[in-house]
């Protein structure tokens, strides 16, 4: 009976110590590792961000405007740097502010915040880049129907599913984490992600790392299946199509390509740091990844978009020159 009620009683200790444990607050280390240069870096991120921002508020604005660019692929475009300014509105200025004051903790209401929306951001790209490779392959191999197969009605019901979609199931992720029980208190980056989460519990995560896994597995997959296709498909149309055409065909190709394989390498990048033993990592080295991978995510497209499409790039430019007429 003395040796059951020890038991208990040990056991009753024991719980309170793990409960006692569990954080609501968190240390985002690549903050504390930015310290001695965090003037220089908040200033960097800071021009970044707001380069980012008025190029795709340009971009969005003009497509918008413009009735000439009311286009499904203009639409996709619109979307795709709308989705860039997500992305790095959730990061971006925070970090600036957190740079700039010397903050370097987070509550846990904060970092699924950031949470949802970063990899919200992250699974939206990779499914617009889809429906525009599909995009394109209806537009270049079915050029007679492609008004029926692809409008502008179908493209924004398209992309609102995508949102949608995306949207209900960082939901049920997002719930996942928040009911883990989590001990550890230091997070290897600048901001949150699920999986840094996920590191800290001191609770089974199972289900969690089953979910996760799965669900970005399947839509990985997936969508390289479809995208792989859509552009081999496209590639051997373009070879039997008269010279203008195949060049222009091909100059969108080119851009979709750099475009989607930039995002991905550099996604792909940012993720393959936690398939690595956490200890064998440094926090500068987890810092540096994630912000590069972050960066180049969030700034590539308005950039490869508002250059390399001509129609941008000639409506930008006019539009820059009126404004500067207008001016002088």
């Amino acid at each position: 009976m003395f040796c059951s009620t020890r038991n208990l009683r040990t056991a009753f200790s024991f719980e309170m110590e793990n409960v006692s444990r569990i954080n609501t607050n968190f240390i985002l280390t690549g903050l504390v590792e930015m310290e001695n240069l965090r003037y220089p870096y908040s200033l960097i991120y800071l021009i970044i961000y707001v380069t980012m921002l008025m190029l795709c508020s340009a971009i969005i604005t003009l497509i918008w405007l413009e009735e000439s660019l009311h286009e499904p692929m203009y639409i996709f475009i619109a979307n795709l740097v709308l989705n860039a300014v997500v992305g790095g509105s959730t990061v971006f200025p925070k970090l600036v502010v957190d740079l700039l004051l010397g903050f370097t903790n987070i509550q846990i209401s904060g970092c699924l915040f950031q949470s949802f929306f970063i990899e919200s951001f992250a699974y939206v790209e990779i499914l617009i880049f889809t429906i525009m490779a599909f995009d394109r392959y209806l537009a270049v191999g079915h050029p007679l129907r492609y008004p029926v197969l692809m409008n502008n009605e179908k493209a924004v019901k398209s992309l609102a599913s995508i949102w949608i979609f995306i949207f209900m199931i960082r939901i049920i992720g997002v719930a996942l984490t928040a009911r883990l029980p989590l001990c550890g208190m230091n997070i290897n980056s600048v901001y949150c992600e699920t999986m840094s989460l996920t590191r800290l519990a001191c609770g089974d995560s199972t289900i969690n790392n089953i979910y996760g896994t799965t669900g970005t597995l399947l839509i990985v997959t997936l969508s390289m299946l479809v995208v792989v296709y859509c552009y081999i498909r496209t590639f051997l149309i373009c070879l039997k199509i008269s010279t203008a055409a195949y060049q222009k065909a091909i100059h969108t190709l080119v851009t979709h390509i750099v475009a989607f394989s930039t995002y991905m390498a550099a996604t792909l990048f940012v993720a393959f740091r936690y398939r690595i033993n956490i200890g064998s990592v440094s926090t500068i080295s987890h810092t540096v990844i994630s912000m590069t991978g972050l960066t180049i995510s969030v700034t590539l497209n308005p950039f490869i978009y508002g250059i390399r499409t001509e129609a941008l790039r000639i409506k930008l430019i006019n539009t820059i020159k009126k404004i500067h007429l207008s001016k002088s």
